[in-house]
């Protein structure tokens, strides 16, 4: 009886020990994350203070750590550590996903758990909207530097305020700002819990707080731009 079911435990065993390793890498991978949308969503805001405020802010993190660090040197850590860390998240979500897929031999329909939320209902497609729409957030901003208007480029605060005047992209990025508060919300109580902060009641319902709170900041705070700039109230 020993022979047949040890190698059975064991197997059991490491692909539990490594659910949680990768349970693990997407916790810390998404806190990073919340760190640079918080500094992202800060640096947007420099909208409100007009066109110098703006192009100043993102004028200085290209010099940040300058002269220990080349030009743009701490901007090109900080963006291959997202790349990294974006790397990770997704293909830790993938493997667990597949895993999950796989577990279930027999096709069931699954009721619905009421204690459940959308939110977390949400997760993988939300995720799907995130990743498409960072994609043409890079190339809009960083890379393609793309102005659906037709004017120039070289300008960080005309390209933004340029691009959120059309109300199909301004559309688009709120939308992708309420996948990133749906995100965020179910997001930060599960990487607290995969980091062993929600032993008892109290602390899962700090966690679930955090979550609500950073949702409502990052998501909001990041989309009133783009509203002031459709409604007039940022122009050029």
């Amino acid at each position: 009886m020993a022979t047949t079911t040890r190698p059975a435990l064991v197997k059991g065993s490491r692909a539990s020990r490594s659910t949680i390793a990768l349970k693990m890498l997407m916790a810390v991978s998404g806190l990073i994350f919340i760190g640079f949308v918080l500094t992202h969503m800060y640096g947007n805001l420099k909208a409100f203070g007009g066109h110098d405020s703006f192009n100043e802010y993102a004028h200085h993190i290209r010099e940040f750590g300058e002269p220990i660090l080349p030009h743009e040197g701490a901007l090109w850590i900080i963006r291959v550590a997202l790349i990294v860390s974006l790397v990770v998240h997704v293909a830790c979500a993938v493997a667990l996903w597949r895993r999950a897929a796989k577990a279930r031999s027999v096709k069931y329909v699954v009721k619905k758990s009421k204690a459940s939320s959308l939110s977390s209902r949400t997760m993988r497609w939300g995720g799907i909207t995130l990743l498409v729409f960072i994609v043409w957030h890079l190339l809009n901003f960083t890379i393609g530097k793309v102005n659906v208007q037709g004017g120039a480029t070289d300008d960080p605060y005309n390209l933004m305020v340029d691009s959120f005047d059309v109300w199909w992209l301004t559309l688009l990025y709120l939308v992708a700002m309420v996948a990133l508060g749906m995100h965020l919300h179910h997001g930060v109580f599960s990487a607290a819990q995969t980091l062993g902060l929600t032993n008892n009641d109290k602390a899962r319902r700090n966690a679930k707080a955090a979550g609500a709170l950073l949702a409502v900041v990052i998501a909001g705070g990041f989309s009133l731009v783009p509203i002031f700039v459709l409604a007039g109230v940022i122009t050029k």
